[in-house]
């Protein structure tokens, strides 16, 4: 198995929990203008119709991600896009392999995809607490300057890349964690505060 499937597979799971459609649309880019070569599972991404999609989806979220609430309602649908679609990235970047191995890539990138998504969602939760918008904005560009960049290490640093791509699935578990933690505070004292 090469590093660079690797390093792609693990990579663009990650980022699609973050942001689907400017995955989607950056390799089909990179693939499109022979910046990354594709493996043969996913050079799909590259077919013009499905980079427009992907550019007009990317806008739409764009926007809905900068708006408090809608974000939240927009993580919620995309529960069930983000996270089949990161294992299909995943067996994409890895379809030169046996048919079992291919397996183990769609169940561990939809791992990695859910544990990016969890993450961002519930950061959003919380974060939507506050009165003032700023944060949701920062927030966004963030997570889209994250999947652009762990993008751009797949190409050129594939090594870098799963390493970076490591150390962001523990941190986004970390966060999942701590945001359980912090609802089973918060449930508990409720329930004890409520009058009898």
């Amino acid at each position: 198995m090469d590093i660079s499937h690797l390093a792609l597979a693990l990579g663009s799971s990650l980022t699609a929990g973050l942001n689907l459609y400017i995955t989607v649309l950056t390799l089909g880019l990179l693939d499109y203008f022979d910046v990354l070569d594709l493996p043969s599972g996913m050079q799909i991404l590259s077919h013009p119709w499905v980079m427009i999609a992907a550019g007009i989806l990317f806008v739409i979220e764009f926007i809905a991600d900068k708006v408090p609430y809608v974000d939240n309602t927009w993580d919620a649908i995309h529960s069930f896009i983000r996270i089949p679609a990161g294992a299909i990235l995943a067996v994409g970047a890895m379809s030169d392999l046996p048919p079992h191995l291919i397996w183990v890539a769609a169940l561990v990138g939809g791992f990695v995809t859910f544990s990016a998504h969890g993450a961002k969602a519930s950061t959003r939760l919380a974060v939507n607490s506050t009165p003032e918008p700023f944060s949701n904005w920062i927030l966004s560009f963030l997570e889209d300057a994250i999947s652009i960049g762990l993008l751009w290490l797949v190409t050129n640093h594939p090594y870098i890349a799963v390493g970076a791509s490591t150390v962001l699935l523990i941190f986004f578990l970390c966060v999942i964690y701590l945001f359980y933690r912090f609802l089973k505070m918060l449930f508990s004292r409720q329930t004890s505060v409520e009058p009898a």
